[in-house]
This record gives structure tokens, C-alpha cells and sequence, in this order.
């Protein structure tokens, strides 16, 4: 099984960490390492004031959900189906109501949804610096060239000043991969 795909598992509230516990505990148990790959609770961190104090708190951003990276064959359809033994040890978990989809069948997460959660980190090779003469080569800006101004890396932005309609410049904000450097 080459191929994998994120699920999201529908759990009672206040569940997730023991849900997510017990998965991996069973993946452990039985050696599913190969079934099932990867079990993420989404959060974030928030800085709470409570009584004049500040403080650091990771909160879930979608409470009641867990998500499971699972291995999947294609079946005749081209559609992607996680294995009879993946299915029953994720649904009959103990505080799993169910997967999210249609009929309460499993429907995997496109790859955009993954990349806007940030479930899984893309790592894009960086191949230019600060004052490098850029191509950009996607979005409403695709063709135009301009100077990188600012890397962040962590965040997956380049900003790019772009001389874009008349002769303006202007500042741009960019995925790093949406830009290349411009060849001699």
C-alpha cells in the first residue's frame, strides 16, 4: 500500500486526546504502522489574558475531531478505500461516533484542505535570497518579476516588490514555491 490519505474521525466532545491515545495504542498493539500512519489532533496557540496575566494556551481548533493519516488502495472506481481492518479499529474506538462523509462513510481530505490546516508541512526548497531578481510563476501576478524583499520559511511566504501597472510598485506576499529565480 504506497498511498495514504487523511480522514476525519467525529468524536464525543472532549474525547480527542484519548480517542487519539487509544488509536495509537491499538496501531502499537496489533503492528498496523503500515495501516495506519499518522493520528493529529489540530491546534493552535492562543494568547488568553485571565486576570492581567498573559499566558500561552494551545487550544483545539475543531473540537469533537481527530484526524488519521490511513493507507488506502483505489478501487475500481479510482476512488480512494482504507482496508476493512483500518475502518473497524478507527470506528470502533472507544468515543468515536463515527467518520466525517457522506452516509457516514469515510471521504478523505483533498490535498488543499490538508494544506490549509496544515496537517502536514510542505517543505519547499528555497533556491533564492534577499534582493534576488524573481519569476512568478503562479497566482494573479503570474509573469511578472520582481525583488525578494523578505523570506520566512516557517510560514511558507516570500514577499516580492513587483514594478505591476504603471510603472507601480508594489509589494506582493507569496507562497515560496510560487516563485523562481530568473535565469542570465
Amino acid at each position: 500500500m504506497a498511498d495514504a490519505k487523511w480522514y476525519v474521525v467525529h468524536t464525543y466532545s472532549g474525547y480527542e486526546n484519548k480517542v487519539a491515545n487509544n488509536i495509537e495504542k491499538v496501531v502499537e498493539n496489533r503492528k498496523m504502522h503500515d495501516q495506519i500512519l499518522d493520528v493529529k489532533i489540530p491546534t493552535e496557540l492562543v494568547t488568553e489574558i485571565k486576570d492581567d496575566k498573559k499566558r500561552e494556551v494551545e487550544r483545539k481548533i475543531f473540537p469533537s475531531y481527530v484526524l488519521v493519516k490511513v493507507a488506502v488502495e483505489y478501487d475500481d472506481d479510482d476512488q480512494p478505500k482504507m482496508s476493512d481492518d483500518s475502518w473497524y479499529v478507527i470506528r470502533h474506538t472507544r468515543g468515536v461516533t463515527g467518520f466525517v462523509g457522506p452516509d457516514n462513510k469515510p471521504a478523505p481530505l483533498s490535498d488543499e484542505e490538508i494544506q490549509k490546516l496544515g496537517v502536514e508541512k510542505r517543505v519547499v526548497e528555497v533556491n533564492y535570497e534577499v534582493g534576488d531578481m524573481v519569476s512568478i510563476v503562479d497566482g494573479i501576478f503570474g509573469g511578472f518579476s520582481g525583488v525578494v524583499e523578505e523570506i520566512d520559511t516557517e510560514n511558507n511566504v516570500v514577499k516580492v516588490t513587483v514594478s505591476a501597472l504603471f510603472g507601480k510598485e508594489t509589494m506582493v506576499e507569496l507562497e515560496l514555491d510560487q516563485v523562481v529565480v530568473e535565469a542570465d
